[in-house]
């Protein structure tokens, strides 16, 4: 048989015709080889270009929104997070950073102007993120909650028994005050 073919006979070859057969057969044995490696060289090779090509036109940034409280890039996440004074202090040649604390990250911000005056405060940064860092398009307060006075919504809520509870079935006498507390391990 010559290099997988069939219906071929080497009965009637002398021994220079089985040192040709010989060689062709390693000609395309090493051929084949070399097919198969250039297959696996290219699906291998290949994801990777693409997925240069993807990141290219964006390069590695994300647009979107991100909130959080501003806190000097002096404070680490982990003192942001037990809410330390110190991460509220206005410490010479630290910038601005946006902590979130529902991934409990810190970005870096850019650029400083749009939020100098809002250390400490709540916000909603609007942008692109490149890296870790924001580069700050808008930035907006945020309002938690009620403020002093304001009345509450109509609302409806199962509690802890399963048990639905609103507004009017809480209510006392001399009112109510309502309080949602946010565990500490979210």
């Amino acid at each position: 048989m010559l290099g997988g073919w069939q219906g071929y006979s080497t009965s009637g070859f002398n021994k220079q015709d089985k040192g040709l057969e010989l060689i062709l057969r390693v000609r395309v044995h090493s051929s084949a080889k070399r097919f198969v490696l250039s297959l696996v060289t290219l699906f291998y090779v290949l994801p990777f270009a693409v997925a240069g090509q993807n990141n290219a036109g964006n390069s590695g940034t994300k647009a979107g929104s991100w909130s959080g409280v501003l806190v000097s890039s002096s404070c680490n996440a982990d003192e942001a997070f037990a809410e330390s004074p110190e991460c509220t202090k206005d410490v010479p040649g630290a910038k601005l950073a946006l902590y979130d604390d529902t991934n409990r990250v810190m970005y870096g911000l850019e650029p400083q102007d749009r939020v100098a005056a809002h250390l400490g405060d709540t916000v909603t940064l609007r942008g692109t993120l490149d890296g870790d860092t924001i580069q700050v398009a808008s930035a907006e307060l945020m309002s938690i909650g009620l403020a002093v006075g304001q009345k509450a919504p109509a609302f409806s809520v199962h509690d802890q028994l399963g048990r639905i509870q609103t507004l009017e079935s809480l209510k006392g006498a001399n009112g109510t005050v309502l309080l949602f507390f946010r565990s500490a391990d979210w």
